[in-house]
Formats: C-alpha cells, structure tokens, sequence
C-alpha cells in the first residue's frame, strides 16, 4: 500500500488507512495515488495528473536507479519491482533516516506509485526486498524550492517493547480492579438490590472500557465480556448473549435478580480467566500505536451512534472512558512521538477538552442518555472526537513498526 508524503509517518486512517488532506504542514490523511499497482504507469514530466513522474528501479543490485534530475516539489516517483521478490521502497535522509514516503507490497514486475513533496535536501530509497537485507541506493541531492513534506524517523519493533511492556503491566493492574467490581456486582445482583446492582454495573463496565488499548489481546473473551447480540439468532434472547450487555439488559428492562444471578456470575468468572491468561498473554508492541486510533475510531462507531446501549443510558460516559483508554495508550508512546509528530501538543489539548465536554454531561452522579441530547450537542462531541480520530491515525501510522536493515 503507497504511503505518500510520508503518508506513512502522518497519515490517517478511516478504518485501515484513506482520505485526502493537509494540514498545517502535515500529511494529516493519507494522500494515496494507489493507482498502478499493474504494469505500465505513465512516466515522464507530462503524466495525466499533471505531475512530474521519475521512474525508480527497486531491486537489489540497482536500488533507486533512474532518479537522473532531481526537482523540488510535488511529484510522482513510479517504483518498477525488477526482482523476482516483492519489496517495501522508502525515500529517506540519508542522514538521520527519516522517511517521507513509502510503499508496500510491491509485487515482482509491477509498478507501484509514490507522490511525495520535496524540499531542499538529500534523499535516497531504500529498498527492503522481502527476506533480505534492506539496500540504499545512491543519494540525491535536491536544490531549491519551498519546503518538503513532513518526514520522521521510523519506529522499529525494538522501540515498541518498552512501552508495550509498560501498557501490559498498567492493563494488569487494571483487571485486578475489574474483578473486585464485577465481584460487587455479582453480589449485588446475588442478594436482590438491583438498584446496587445498576450502580455497581455501570462502575466495572467504564473499568473494562478503559482498557480499550488491549482488546485485540482480549481475543475470545472480549466477546463473552463485552459483546451484543448482533448476528445472534435469538437477539437478546440467545444464550449466547452474555457479559456486561446481557446483564444491562436485564437491569434495565425490569428483569427479576434471579435471571440474572447467572450471567453475574458468568461475568465474573470470564473477567478472571482474562485476568489469569493476561499474566502469560503477550501483547504484539506494533499494536500499540493502532490502538491508540481504534479506541475513539470504535466509540464514534459504537456508543456515539448509540449502538452499544442496552438501556443504561450510558454511552457517554462510556465515551469518556474511552478517553482514558486512549489518554493511557499516548502516555505510554509519548516518547517516541515526540519529535516524531508536532501535532502531538494539539491532540493532547483536544484529549481535554473532549474529557470537559463529555463530563458536562454528569450531573449529580447521573449521565445524560445520548438520545436527550439535542441536535447541537451532539454533533459537537461528534465533531470533536471525529478530529481525534484523524489525528491518532497519524500516531497508529508512525508507530507501525518498520525495517531499518
């Protein structure tokens, strides 16, 4: 997958990865001219899209041939694969290696398209040919012109471990406490205070919520913990309807404590389980900064849109656990961001300002349900939590772990 302009470093992504914008001097959505994943891409100073084309050999013996003029500025470099092995291409600085741009997956015999803006500098591409050592072709120097697109150094795997241990021993921590809660509310639901029982609901799930980081590690329990009825044939009926959902269904639509003495007890036996199997569970370090995006991506998803509320009423302040989720992840990547992402001061400042805004909403203990919301408000939250999503793209984007060798 082409990721242009350092649409690897600053790129954000819908889901996976797309979109097109710039902003403050950042690729801050991924300018993909994917086109030319086959054979044939136009070359030359007079291609269809108006840009100058540069066609670069990748290969290991001829890494980068074909650059024979740099210019300054906006164009395209079509990346022929010569070999009989698929490779990666990045344009860096030779002398701190930071990227500007890179593509992926380029299969033998295809040409694969890079749009990159240049400034003053010296570059090179390296070419990373799969199960082989990485190649630096010869250095290019660029003169003139505005300034270049942004570039960062790369995130390697090596990088990750330390704060993905850091993460793994704070979710750790994190699920001994949603044992002790779920634990309350198996009890309150054992002894028939339903009222204890919503109280008591509602604490362990923002508890489980905001360990949002880890749920790709979570595997099959999450689903047993935290899953809906979506897809099931019997809906919220089906026995396999169970964990957090099923039991708010219940406290909220009148159930008897009886019917939900098991699915309490259930609840708490799979949030042990999780809890033992965390402690030899390894979390993969590249996740790390994915996760970062997913959390606010899911909650605009999910409890933004209502989908996830039982009868609770509680998709805001599950939205604000998913801020501490997220606040929990960035903490832990911090310092490999920065000076890697300048906008990292901007996103921290809209982390707090989405937590102030969604805690108007609590009052006197209670949270407003999404659905009293009028128009205006919502589409604020919207908003707000819309634009962290496409700036942690850029964190999930420069902390997918790449080759230096």
């Amino acid at each position: 997958m082409p990721r242009s302009g350092l649409t690897a470093l600053h790129a954000p992504r819908a889901r996976r990865i797309g979109g097109a914008l710039l902003a403050g001097g950042l690729v801050t959505a991924l300018l993909l001219t994917a086109a030319g994943a086959d054979d044939g891409a136009r070359s030359g100073p007079a291609a269809a899209d108006g840009l100058r084309h540069t066609g670069i050999e990748v290969s290991p013996s001829h890494c980068g041939r074909g650059w024979q003029h740099p210019r300054p500025g906006t164009q395209v470099f079509d990346l022929h694969n010569t070999s009989d092995a698929a490779a990666e291409v990045y344009l860096l600085t030779p002398g701190n290696g930071a990227v500007h741009g890179e593509v992926e997956g380029i299969g033998p015999g295809t040409t694969r398209q890079l749009r990159v803006r240049l400034g003053q500098g010296t570059y090179a591409f390296r070419c990373l040919p799969d199960d082989t050592d990485a190649i630096t072709g010869p250095t290019v120097r660029v003169r003139g012109g505005g300034p270049g697109g942004p570039a960062a150094a790369p995130v390697t795997e090596h990088d990750l471990i330390p704060p993905a241990l850091e993460y793994q021993k704070w979710v750790a921590t994190g699920l001994d406490d949603l044992v002790r809660r779920t634990g309350r509310l198996r009890d309150a639901v054992a002894r028939g205070d339903l009222a204890a029982a919503r109280t008591d609901w509602l604490s362990a799930h923002l508890a489980y919520e905001r360990l949002g980081a880890a749920y790709g590690t979570f595997g099959d329990a999450d689903g047993k913990i935290n899953g809906t009825d979506a897809g099931l044939p019997g809906g919220v009926r089906d026995p396999a309807f169970t964990g957090f959902h099923r039991i708010e269904y219940g406290l909220w639509h009148d159930r008897s404590a009886g019917t939900l003495r098991a699915p309490a007890a259930g609840l708490v036996d799979e949030v042990k389980t999780l809890r033992d199997d965390w402690a030899q569970a390894r979390m993969e370090p590249r996740d790390l900064g994915l996760r970062a995006h997913e959390i606010l991506e899911n909650t605009l998803q999910f409890e933004l849109t209502g989908r996830t509320d039982y009868g609770s009423g509680s998709n805001l302040a599950t939205a604000r656990a998913n801020l501490d989720g997220t606040r929990a992840v960035l903490s832990r990547l911090r310092p490999l961001l920065v000076g890697r992402y300048p906008e990292l001061p901007q996103v921290e400042d809209e982390l707090k300002r989405a937590q102030e805004l969604l805690d108007g909403f609590r009052r006197d203990g209670r949270w407003t349900p999404l659905d009293d919301l009028d128009r205006r408000p919502r589409e604020r939250i919207d908003a707000l939590v819309g634009d962290l999503v496409e700036r942690l793209a850029s964190v999930a984007t420069l902390c997918d772990a790449r080759r230096t060798a």
